[in-house]
């Protein structure tokens, strides 16, 4: 591979040098103090301690600076399997509450909680949050963050009005090729970035119809007769056309373009194909008889959505949940100088792919672009789920807790990368019509600098 030329060098040399002052809350001499004199240990609690709940708790758990102080969940056996997590790894039992729907208010009074991660039905994911930030607390919330326009306005208010920190948990930024690209994009391998290709492919019929009877889910049952995500997801597929799941392709990309903080989504159009792949599942698997032959499906097999950009670039979503097919998010960077696409992990580098309008392996560029997170952290990442990116994001939430700073992906990113699923529903319902995209920032991704992967906490 040849060497980087003497602009690339120069403008890698000049993000580096810059870094102090993209994100100074972080880096100051200030901060640097009030990290050393914070309290060494991140009193966290937990809403919702399903199964995503749980793998977060059990990070937790792999660090000596985090005390869980309590639990919330409804549901009594999901409390208990959380308490013999905790149990058997030598912690002490926090405190539990289950009364209800509502008892994570209760919670919330606490006085010896610093951060809170949600991980609960996505309809519950902005008012806990919300009440997080009333009570002066850091929310962590999983993704999507929001399902309603005005729920991410109500996120973003609730940030401006209280100061409190909301961080959307969206692993997928931390996947080691797409830091990796980042790293390649920030040092100007791929010259000026013009298109982006992303999605949420993934076969998800077996978790959307699930009675628990097994791994993969028996039978054709969702709702009341449902288990785990099956019991309130397969309800937005009935309900709702649209992609209703963006942010894990969104948001590495929103990285590589930077949105928020010198770029935003400006406006998106949005297409969907017709609904089979639920109702063909149901009849496979429950015969032409089962009751739930006879539910329609809104949500198309495939949901197409195009996003444009105000510094012009391209981005082009695809969600695909209904279909047999292996899992992929459809990554694709491209740039003036080359392009990098994930499914093959296929790289061609104008003036540097040693064959011109040739493809080649991408390894040795991953080799050599590693991000120096993934440098750093790539030995104690492996205990973690999905490929250890479960351990960088929940790593960043805390860090961000521990040293009293805002976290690397805010409540702005929470708001305009969950929107497109609102968005998508509105301009599908349109007629494919084009739909604006709101400025969540209200301006201040003019002056914005970028934060996300730039220090060694996030």
């Amino acid at each position: 591979m040849q060497t980087t030329t003497r602009r690339q060098f120069i403008r890698s040399a000049a993000l580096t040098g810059t870094a102090a002052s993209v994100f100074p809350t972080i880096l100051t001499e200030a901060n640097q103090s009030l990290a050393k004199s914070a309290d060494p240990k991140v009193r966290l609690a937990f809403i919702g301690v399903g199964a995503r709940g749980r793998s977060h708790v059990q990070q937790a758990l792999y660090r000596d600076d985090v005390e869980i102080t309590a639990i919330c969940d409804p549901s009594a056996e999901a409390v208990s399997r959380t308490n013999t997590l905790i149990e058997k790894a030598g912690r002490k039992a926090p405190v539990s509450y289950g009364n209800g729907d509502e008892a994570f208010r209760e919670m919330l009074k606490r006085d010896d909680i610093d951060g809170v991660v949600i991980a609960t039905p996505w309809e519950w994911h902005v008012p806990m949050a919300v009440a997080t930030m009333q009570a002066g607390k850091y929310a962590g919330v999983e993704v999507s963050a929001t399902v309603t326009l005005k729920e991410s306005w109500d996120l973003v208010d609730a940030f401006e009005k209280t100061g409190s920190p909301c961080m959307i948990l969206e692993n997928v930024c931390y996947r080691r090729d797409v830091l990796a690209v980042l790293n390649m994009i920030r040092k100007g391998m791929f010259g000026e970035m013009t298109y982006a290709h992303c999605g949420y492919q993934h076969d998800l019929r077996g978790i959307k119809f699930n009675d628990g009877k097994s791994i993969a889910g028996v039978g054709a049952e969702f709702g009341a007769k449902g288990y785990s995500e099956a019991h309130w997801r397969t309800q937005h597929s009935v309900d709702r056309n649209g992609d209703l799941y963006p942010t894990h392709g969104l948001g590495p990309v929103a990285h590589w373009f930077d949105i928020n903080r010198g770029n935003r989504f400006t406006h998106l159009t949005s297409t969907a194909t017709k609904s089979r792949g639920l109702h063909k599942y149901v009849v496979d698997k429950g015969g032409p008889n089962h009751p739930n032959a006879q539910v329609n499906f809104k949500l198309g097999d495939v949901v197409t959505t195009v996003i444009q950009c105000a510094n012009g670039e391209n981005i082009v979503i695809i969600h695909d949940t209904n279909s047999p097919r292996p899992y992929s998010l459809g990554f694709r960077a491209q740039g003036t100088n080359g392009i990098w696409m994930d499914d093959n992990d296929m790289i061609y580098l104008e003036g540097v792919s040693p064959s011109p309008h040739s493809w080649e392996p991408f390894a040795q560029y991953q080799e050599r672009y590693d991000h120096p997170l993934w440098q750093r952290h790539a030995q104690t990442a492996e205990n973690a789920g999905h490929g250890g990116i479960d351990f960088f994001v929940l790593r960043a939430f805390i860090e961000s807790v521990k040293t009293k700073t805002p976290p690397p992906i805010d409540v702005y990113d929470a708001a305009v990368w969950s929107a497109i699923s609102p968005l998508s529903e509105e301009s599908i319902a349109k007629g494919s019509k084009p739909v604006e995209i709101p400025d969540f920032t209200r301006g201040k991704w003019k002056t914005n600098k970028p934060i996300f992967g730039l220090t060694d906490n996030f």
